[in-house]
């Protein structure tokens, strides 16, 4: 067991990506990587399909009973700007980590290399402050018209990873509406809880805050800051954004304490570097009357 540390400086990062740009996206990505290294942090989140970017208002030319020419070419767009793991994005990416010391957490559009290629997961990929790929965990159920762009994830990667700053761990979005989901990240030990999103409603912050005092854990939920003018203009379906609203998504990004207070109040309307110093011994005092995997499970 790694020995681990009590203090923790934490950065969750709410920056745009650089829509369906594979490699500008990651350059953004390794720049605020190193940024919160300097600025100190031990590990550094960044929100839900940060690479190449989590297409919202757009339908893919997609309708029931039928698909579109168009939407098919900003499809093949998506999946050419998607990220294959391993693959030369994510030796930048483990790089980035190496040079910053730190663990790194990013969401990315994953593509299937294993079987046919054609298929794209919302996966989160752990790095390493040595620069290795610890693991990806895969989204088990894309929500709503999510279902239309990404697969499912079979349940075989909910990795937790014992670090010198506590067993860490990710489900994304609305995955931590699962109640048995979160059950196997308690099971596995997580203590910091790390939620990639792109939920930016008010009611998502008593989500991340009951998930904080359910499992006694920090949580560290990320999102974007998007505008519609980062869309590029010459995608083939662009005219389904003519009704979004400027702001596409504002933010919300926070971080959580185990007895549900805020550490980091959510930040809106910006991008930001939110940094944290977490005190990990609040951890096993805020079990002491409710510990779900503990004293308080009845399985």
């Amino acid at each position: 067991m790694t020995k681990q540390k009590q203090q923790v400086r934490v950065a969750v990062v709410q920056a745009a990506s650089v829509i369906m740009d594979r490699e500008a996206t990651t350059k953004k990505a390794v720049d605020l990587t190193i940024e919160a290294g300097e600025k100190g942090a031990n590990i550094v989140v960044f929100p839900e399909a940060f690479i190449p970017g989590y297409p919202r208002g757009l339908s893919f030319g997609t309708k029931v009973g039928s698909r579109s020419p168009e939407g098919r070419t900003d499809w093949l767009r998506y999946w050419e700007n998607s990220v294959p793991v391993p693959s030369e994005t994510t030796e930048l990416l483990a790089e980035a980590a190496r040079q910053a010391g730190v663990y790194l957490v990013i969401g990315v559009i994953e593509r299937d290399t294993e079987f046919s290629g054609g298929t794209v997961y919302c996966s989160v990929l752990f790095f390493g402050p040595d620069g290795s790929l610890l693991g990806k965990h895969r989204k088990l159920k894309p929500t709503a018209s999510e279902r239309l762009i990404w697969g499912e994830g079979d349940g075989s990667t909910l990795p937790v990873f014992d670090t010198p700053y506590g067993k860490i761990g990710a489900l994304i979005c609305w995955e931590n509406y699962m109640p048995l989901a979160r059950t196997a990240m308690y099971a596995k030990g997580v203590q910091i809880y790390i939620a990639p999103t792109a939920d930016a409603r008010d009611v998502w912050q008593s989500t991340i805050r009951h998930i904080a005092v359910e499992g006694r854990c920090f949580v560290l939920s990320c999102n974007q800051y998007v505008t519609k003018e980062m869309y590029p203009t010459d995608l083939a379906c662009y005219d389904e954004l003519s009704s979004s609203p400027e702001e596409m998504s504002n933010g919300g990004s926070a971080i959580v304490g185990p007895l549900g207070e805020y550490i980091a109040e959510p930040v809106y309307g910006r991008e930001e570097i939110i940094l944290a110093d977490l005190d990990l011994r609040h951890i096993a005092y805020s079990r002491f009357d409710f510990d779900v995997v503990g004293h308080y499970a009845r399985p």
